[in-house]
């Protein structure tokens, strides 16, 4: 393409553009004055309160930040790209609102203890042994999932490796964990 058939770029992606291939910490508080505001309004469109809103603009605008790497102006207008963080990001609050949250056990103490103290503290170092045994990359995974408590999506704005990748590497580990553990309990 010749610079007479070039499109002009809009503001937004010089900015963004300037954010992924200089770290510009001017075009990212362009950036954010610029989107700030309505991402707030596409927010509480959606049902969020002002607060909740404020917290999920100041998320997508940390995510822009981290992953400005991932930006390609030729895959996706920066408007676009934005907001489907800012989407995930609603999706990923409202599943977390959706968890159950466990019911408090009352603790009745048993007669034999120290003997259950012994098994769980057997069936913790059996665990920990078989997490030692994973891949390096499945045992990442899995910590993060369950020791972190981090949705899916976290864990991809985490380490930047597709959503397919970390499902795989969960669902591989767990298969692994499951088939090393099987003969407790």
């Amino acid at each position: 393409m010749t610079k007479a058939t070039e499109p002009e770029l809009s503001d937004q992606t010089r900015w963004m553009l300037a954010v992924r291939d200089l770290r510009d910490r001017r075009a990212f508080g362009m950036l954010f004055d610029f989107y700030g505001p309505r991402l707030k309004a596409f927010v509480m469109r959606a049902g969020a309160t002002g607060a909740l809103a404020e917290d999920i603009v100041q998320d997508v605008m940390l995510a822009v930040w981290h992953r400005a790497g991932q930006f390609d102006p030729e895959r996706s207008h920066v408007s676009g790209w934005i907001y489907r963080i800012a989407r995930n990001r609603q999706i990923d609050l409202a599943r977390k609102a959706r968890r159950a949250v466990p019911e408090d056990i009352e603790y009745e103490p048993e007669q034999d203890e120290p003997a259950q103290r012994l098994a769980m503290d057997q069936e913790a170092t059996q665990l920990r042994d078989a997490l030692a045994r994973l891949k390096p990359e499945q045992k990442q995974m899995i910590e993060k999932a369950f020791l972190g408590e981090l949705s899916h999506s976290e864990i991809q704005d985490d380490t930047g490796l597709p959503l397919g990748t970390i499902k795989s590497r969960i669902r591989l580990g767990l298969e692994r964990l499951r088939h090393e553990l099987k003969g407790l309990r």
